[in-house]
C-alpha cells in the first residue's frame, strides 16, 4: 500500500510538472519571500506552488512534527519527488517543525532539545532539505523556575551546531508590538535567536483572535505589521535577518448570538477565498477602515437559509468579517524596503486568491504596475496615489496611464479621497448605472453635489471624463473663487470662451494652479483625461483633499 500510494505520488508530481515548464522562478532577485505549506494534501503542493508564479524563495511544508515525549516525528506529507521538483526551480524546501500549540509537546522538546536537534539535523541531511523553521508555539516564558524562553534560545544554537554546513534555521516567532515581557509574547529572545538563526519570521497577524475575548477587528493593521518590525529592531535583530509574516486568512463574527445549532462564532479563521463567495450568496457590502487599512464585511443571513464554512454551520443572522485583500496587502508589502528588512512571509499557500500573485513580487520590489516603467513622468503621482487608495489599477498589476478615464472612474477617486468610501446614497436615480460596479460611488457623489448627470436621470458612465467636466466636478467640491468676479477675466485660452458652460470652473482651477493649458495657448476643454494625467492631478490636490476632510 505504501508503495503504491508513493508511486503515485510521483506520478502525479511528474504530471504536474509537465505543465509547468515555462515556470521560472523570480524570487531570486529583490527581497526574500517565503509561505507555509500546511493546507491540501501532498498531491496538490506542487500545484499551490505553481500559483506562486514564481514568486517563493522558500516553501515550508510540516515535515517535521514534535510529539508529546519530545521527539522527532516525521509527517506522512515529506515528498522525495516534491523536495526534488522545488530544488530543480530554485526554491528551497524548509519545512517547518511544529508542537501545534501542545504546552505538552512544546515543553518535552525543549526538555530533549539536544536530541531533537540531532534527529533534525540527521532528517534534514537524510532527505536532502534545505533546513529547518522552528514553530514552536503556544509554550509559557517559565515554569517551576525553568527559563523555556532560555531553553528555546539554547535549542536553536544546538540546531546551528549540528545542521550540515549551507543549510538554513529560521524561527517563526509571535508577533510583540507592543512589548509584553511574559506569556506567549515573552517567549522568544529575539536578539538571542537571531544570534543563531538565518532570520525571524515574525507572524504579524492573529491582532485579533478565536476568542470571547479578542476584540473585533482586523487581523493584521497595518500600524500592528509595521510595530512588529520596529519591535524586532529595537530588540538588536539585524534587519537582514527580519522576515514580516502576512495573513491569508480572515476571521469571522457572529454579532447577534450563537447559530441556531448553539455554536458561538468569536474571529473563527476562514480562508480568504471564501470571503467573496459569502457575500455574494448573501448580498454582503464590503468596507475599508483606512486608519488601519483593512477590509470589513458585514452580511446577513436570512431566516431559512445558511452556508457552511468546512463543518461550521452559519445559520440566520448577522456577521462580520475582517480579512486582507488586494488593497491592505500591497500597503504591507511596502513595508519591507520601508525598513530595509530581508523579506516577507506568509501563512499559508492554499488560502490566497489566485489575483494575489500577479502583483505581490512586484509589490514588494517597488514595481507596483507593470505598464509604469521606472522613469515613467507620472510613476511618482501614480504610486502616491496608489498607496493613498484613491486610485487603484485597471488589473492588480496595470495601471493603464494612457486609457481615457471613464466618467464613473473619476466620481469613484473623488470618493475616495474625501473619505467617503463607506458611506451608501440615500437613493438610486441614474437608470444607465444598473449593475454597474460604481454605482454606488456614483449616486453619492450625486447627492453630495459633486457631479451631475446629463439628462433624463442618464450619467453615462463608461464615457470618458473630459478636462473641462473633471475641473467643474473639483471646483463643485472645493468651492474656489478668484480674487476677481470670473466674469471680469479675460480668458487665457482662446478655445474657452467667457460664454462657455464650464468657463467659471476652468478658470478658478487654473487660478489655482492644478490644470493647466497647452503651449499653443488652448486648454482643449473636450479633451479626455488620461488615468496618469489624474494620478497627477489628485496628487497635487492631495492637501486640499486633507485639509477638506478635516473641516
Amino acid at each position: 500500500m505504501i508503495k503504491t500510494f508513493r508511486i503515485c505520488t510521483i506520478i502525479l508530481i511528474f504530471m504536474s510538472t509537465l505543465f509547468i515548464s515555462s515556470y521560472k522562478s523570480t524570487a531570486n532577485q529583490g527581497f526574500f519571500n517565503m509561505s507555509y505549506l500546511y493546507f491540501g494534501g501532498i498531491h496538490t503542493y506542487v500545484d499551490q506552488v505553481n500559483k506562486t508564479k514564481g514568486s517563493l524563495n522558500v516553501v515550508s511544508p510540516n515535515y517535521f512534527d514534535i510529539n508529546d515525549e519530545g521527539k522527532l516525528v516525521i509527517t506522512a506529507k515529506l515528498s522525495t519527488p516534491f523536495i526534488n521538483e522545488m530544488h530543480r526551480r530554485g526554491v528551497k524546501v524548509v519545512p517547518f517543525l511544529a508542537n501545534h500549540w501542545s504546552l505538552k509537546a512544546g515543553r518535552a522538546g525543549l526538555d530533549n532539545r539536544d536530541q531533537l536537534a540531532r534527529d533534525i539535523a540527521k532528517a534534514v541531511d537524510q532527505y536532502n532539505l534545505d533546513g529547518v523553521n522552528v514553530d514552536i508555539e503556544g509554550v509559557g516564558r517559565d515554569f517551576q523556575g525553568i527559563s523555556y524562553r532560555d531553553l528555546h534560545t539554547d535549542f536553536i544554537r544546538l540546531l546551528r551546531q549540528y545542521l550540515p554546513n549551507g543549510k538554513e534555521i529560521s524561527v517563526a516567532v509571535a508577533a510583540n508590538p507592543n512589548g509584553w515581557n511574559t506569556g506567549w509574547h515573552g517567549f522568544y529572545d529575539y536578539k538571542g535567536i537571531s544570534n543563531h538563526a538565518d532570520y525571524l519570521m515574525i507572524m504579524a497577524y492573529d491582532e485579533s483572535w478565536e476568542s470571547a475575548d479578542s476584540p473585533i477587528g482586523p487581523v493584521s493593521s497595518l500600524s500592528f505589521f509595521e510595530r512588529s518590525v520596529q519591535y524586532a529592531i529595537n530588540q538588536g535583530v539585524p534587519r537582514n535577518k527580519i522576515v514580516n509574516g502576512l495573513p491569508f486568512y480572515g476571521r469571522i463574527w457572529k454579532l447577534d448570538g450563537p447559530t441556531l445549532n448553539n455554536v458561538s462564532i468569536h474571529g473563527r479563521g476562514l480562508s480568504s477565498t471564501r470571503v467573496d463567495p459569502l457575500l455574494k450568496q448573501f448580498n454582503g457590502k464590503v468596507f475599508y477602515d483606512e486608519k488601519v487599512q483593512s477590509p470589513y464585511a458585514r452580511f446577513t443571513i436570512p431566516k431559512g437559509k445558511n452556508a457552511f464554512l468546512g463543518l461550521l454551520e452559519l445559520t440566520e443572522g448577522d456577521y462580520i468579517i475582517w480579512y486582507e485583500n488586494e488593497r491592505s496587502i500591497k500597503a504591507k508589502l511596502r513595508v519591507p524596503s520601508r525598513f530595509n528588512i530581508k523579506g516577507t512571509g506568509s501563512w499559508a499557500l492554499f488560502h490566497e486568491t489566485p489575483e494575489t500573485w500577479d502583483y505581490y513580487s512586484l509589490w514588494l520590489n517597488g514595481k507596483y504596475f507593470a505598464d509604469v516603467p521606472n522613469g515613467h513622468w507620472g510613476e511618482a503621482n501614480i504610486i502616491s496615489v496608489a498607496e493613498r487608495g484613491w486610485m487603484g489599477g485597471t488589473s492588480s498589476n496595470t495601471f493603464s496611464p494612457n486609457d481615457s478615464l471613464t466618467r464613473a472612474q473619476g466620481a469613484v477617486i473623488l470618493i475616495r479621497a474625501l473619505g467617503y468610501a463607506d458611506r451608501f446614497p440615500k437613493e438610486y436615480i441614474f437608470t444607465d448605472t444598473n449593475g454597474h460596479w460604481a454605482r454606488r460611488e456614483i449616486e453619492l457623489a450625486r447627492e453630495l453635489g459633486m457631479i451631475n448627470g446629463l439628462g433624463n436621470n442618464r450619467f453615462a458612465p463608461n464615457d470618458p471624463l473630459t478636462r473641462e467636466q473633471l475641473a467643474t466636478i473639483l471646483n463643485n467640491i472645493f468651492q474656489f473663487q478668484t480674487e476677481a468676479t470670473v466674469s471680469s477675466i479675460k480668458s487665457p485660452f482662446e478655445d474657452v470662451s467667457t460664454d462657455r458652460w464650464s468657463y467659471t470652473p476652468v478658470i478658478n482651477i487654473y487660478n489655482k494652479g492644478y490644470l493647466s493649458g497647452f503651449d499653443d495657448g488652448t486648454f482643449r476643454p473636450s479633451a479626455k483625461s488620461t488615468r496618469a494625467q489624474m494620478a497627477a492631478l489628485m496628487d497635487r490636490m492631495s492637501l486640499e483633499f486633507e485639509q477638506l476632510k478635516q473641516r
